[in-house]
């Protein structure tokens, strides 16, 4: 298997990762999130066998994160204990890396690249990967804050947010 193969191996992984979190969350506004997440890995995948196969392609920015922070500002309304249980954690820190080694991987393909358009496409993809990736360590954040402030709030200095 050559690297363009791995490359779309761990999209279609990261796809059905995302899309059995779908059906986990099918109660929850979570569930547009990981569909939506979804969708942009078979996109990836998408580019990469079109890459593998010498087809031409065109590089869209994925604008589907607009739509992911529209969901979460709709969670405001839900408590943030129904998003925090330790499963639901576990889930959004192995998306976590998922993403990075998913940004690992592209950024080594961008080093090995001997041409521009494979260049643009990595740069792309690393770029795509990079937003899952602030997204769901912000969710992490956002969930597990609460715990440290309260443990010692008086003490040391904290990271405004």
């Amino acid at each position: 298997m050559n690297t363009l193969e791995f490359a779309i191996q761990m999209e279609m992984e990261g796809r059905k990762y995302y899309l059995e979190q779908a059906e986990k969350n099918q109660d929850n506004a979570l569930n547009k999130v990981f569909k939506i997440l979804a969708d942009s890995e078979k996109e990836h995948e998408e580019l990469l066998r079109r890459r593998l196969n010498k087809e031409e392609y065109t590089l869209k920015e994925d604008d589907s994160i607009k739509e992911i922070n529209s969901v979460f500002h709709e969670l405001k309304d839900y408590e943030v204990n129904d998003f925090r249980s330790t499963t639901q954690l576990d889930v959004y820190r192995l998306a976590v890396d998922i993403e990075e080694k998913s940004i690992e991987l592209y950024q080594e393909m961008l080093q090995d690249a001997d041409n521009d358009k494979d260049k643009e496409l990595f740069e792309f993809l690393i770029r795509e990967e990079n937003r899952h990736l602030i997204m769901f360590d912000e969710l992490v954040k956002m969930l597990t804050r609460p715990e440290e402030w309260v443990e010692s709030a008086e003490f040391g200095l904290r990271e405004d947010y």
